[in-house]
């Protein structure tokens, strides 16, 4: 009775601190009020984008919204801007496209940096935004920390392959790497596409010792590089190529090199003995001079370059045509590759998940109400849409039969913009709360031709090689001591599995004596079983809430 009498009490407190807020805010219900009409904005952003100050979607929204926004908008060294201000209480009234994850908002939101916005998200204050966490409870529990309360607005992209007419839905991200192998090269060497690894070796070392840049595309004498790719890198990496071990480690949102067992254990694939034979494996093809040595230290747009020059034989990235440039004829896809073993497994990566890492209101906005009407406008789909792209007139052209927005073609880009689609979009992109939901592409928009391509290809061409789709769910909610055993051990985890992995494949290795070590380090030092503990529990809570 005591305890009902309390929540009844707290719910009244509650019903009264909801109703002074609305008063306060004007434009949400109230009357006259102490309106904050300009405000500080912190923001992450491209590095190829033009800015945010006279970005016309921003402005639009803003005026109507009846606020002014002065921009900081960041594409260096964000993170460590952002320590700073929050550890000097030099607060911006929100921060925006920084991607805090679970823990920082937990963390800020538990000592006051960032406020609860679960107050303002109602009918009155942001009605986009409260009518799709109605619509989809599940986004509305990803957001919600443990402690019941909502310290960011959400952001997600529900873009699969669904929406190119597959039975099945995959998120774009499930395989996040394509590999692709100058096939003009093997024609004029007389070798067929790679099906394996060693396979794969021969043709490389065919490239290098028949210096194919140079004799075929009338390169420098000794420029070509056979394998090109950056290290444990996003969508350029070498990960793909793990394949024929029985694995490959992702980059990950949750943590690198998880995987689930069939049977929904949580495991590490960098603590396997497959992982173990793969380092050795190709450190002979690193000792041979078959892959960049820069691949540790280059940037992507070193490897760009380095690939549309014709230097390259084989590298990884999601369009040949992107990466490879005027010589993208000459290039195809690699089918995933069989290992010493004559077998293979993709480990698909989680995609499609909700983040609420992208707008937070700090302690230092004196009017969040108002702030927060801008921000709801990011939730009506055209916005979001030109959020995403880029401008109607810029990269949305024309709307089709159907009334959906069409995107810019690569030709009309080239055209008007002198750019790729890809380069046009990346300068327009605001980062931040963005929530393009799977309907908009059946009311808003037409999917741009770039990831309708990326489907297809995921569809046709990659999916028939991945055996099992399972993936941890990166929607899983942690208790703040999960948060904690997180906060201490991801970090140095993944940083000594990546620096031991480097080495190996530099040096060679490992030997007994060097797993046994590499091991007991994970274990003792980088909380492996603790970590492995969390996510384990973690999973089993997911399961159990979603039955």
């Amino acid at each position: 009775m005591k305890k009902e009498i309390k929540r009844k009490v707290e719910n009244a407190a509650t019903s009264v601190l909801c109703a002074g807020l609305l008063l306060l805010a004007a434009g949400c219900g109230g009357k006259k009020a102490s309106k904050q009409t300009d405000f500080k904005i912190l923001s992450g952003m491209s590095a190829l984008s033009n800015g945010y100050d006279d970005n016309k979607v921003l402005k639009d929204m803003a005026a109507k919204a009846g606020i002014n926004i002065k921009w900081e908008s960041l594409s260096d060294s964000v993170n460590e801007q952002v320590n700073i201000r929050i550890a000097g209480n030099e607060l911006p009234d929100a921060f925006q496209g920084i991607n805090f994850t679970n823990y920082n908002l937990s963390n800020y939101g538990g000592d006051g940096t960032f406020i609860d916005l679960t107050p303002y998200i109602t009918d009155e204050c942001m009605p986009n935004l409260s009518k799709i966490l109605k619509d989809h409870p599940e986004i509305k529990s990803a957001i919600t920390m443990a402690d019941g309360k909502i310290y960011g607005l959400p952001s997600g992209e529900q873009m699969g392959t669904v929406a190119i007419g597959a039975k099945e839905n995959h998120s774009i991200f499930t395989v996040p790497q394509f590999s692709m192998i100058n096939k003009a090269w093997l024609d004029a060497l007389g070798l067929k596409v790679p099906e394996t690894l060693d396979e794969l070796h021969d043709c490389l070392l065919a490239f290098k010792e028949n210096d194919m840049s140079h004799k075929y595309y009338k390169n420098a004498a000794g420029s070509t590089i056979p394998m090109s790719t950056g290290f444990d890198q996003w969508c350029w990496g070498q990960n793909v190529f793990y394949a024929g071990f029985g694995f490959t480690n992702w980059i990950n949102d949750i943590i690198s090199d998880i995987v689930l067992t069939e049977s929904g254990k949580v495991d590490f694939v960098s603590t396997r003995d497959d992982y173990r034979k793969a380092m050795d494996y190709f450190h002979k093809w690193y000792a041979e001079g078959l892959m960049d040595p820069s691949m540790f230290s280059q940037d992507a747009t070193q490897l760009i370059s380095k690939c549309s020059s014709g230097y390259v034989g084989v590298s990884t990235w999601w369009y040949i045509e992107e990466l490879m440039g005027d010589y993208a004829k000459d290039y195809v896809f690699l089918p995933i590759l069989k290992g010493p073993d004559g077998d293979y497994n993709v480990t698909v990566r989680t995609g499609g998940g909700i983040s609420s890492g992208n707008l937070s209101i700090t302690k230092a906005c004196k009017d969040p109400a108002s702030l927060l009407k801008f921000y709801d406008l990011w939730y009506e789909s055209e916005n979001t849409m030109q959020l995403q792209y880029g401008p109607i007139d810029v990269f949305f052209t024309g709307k089709d039969s159907d009334g959906l927005w069409l995107s810019i073609t690569e030709d009309e880009a080239k055209q008007k913009f002198g750019k790729s689609a890809g380069e046009v979009k990346a300068s327009y992109e605001v980062m931040g709360p963005k929530l393009i939901l799977a309907d908009y592409y059946k009311t808003t928009f037409k999917m741009e031709d770039r990831a309708i391509e990326r489907l297809t290809d995921l569809e046709n061409f990659w999916m028939p090689y991945v055996k099992n789709d399972i993936t941890y769910p990166v929607d899983c909610v942690y208790t703040e001591d999960e948060l904690e055993i997180i906060d201490t051990y991801k970090t140095d985890f993944e940083n000594t599995v990546s620096e031991y992995e480097g080495t190996w494949i530099k040096n060679g290795g490992p030997t007994d004596a060097q797993w046994k070590e590499y091991i007991s380090l994970l274990e003792n030092g980088c909380g492996l079983n603790k970590l492995k503990g969390v996510y384990q529990a973690a999973y089993d809570r997911y399961l159990k809430n979603i039955k």
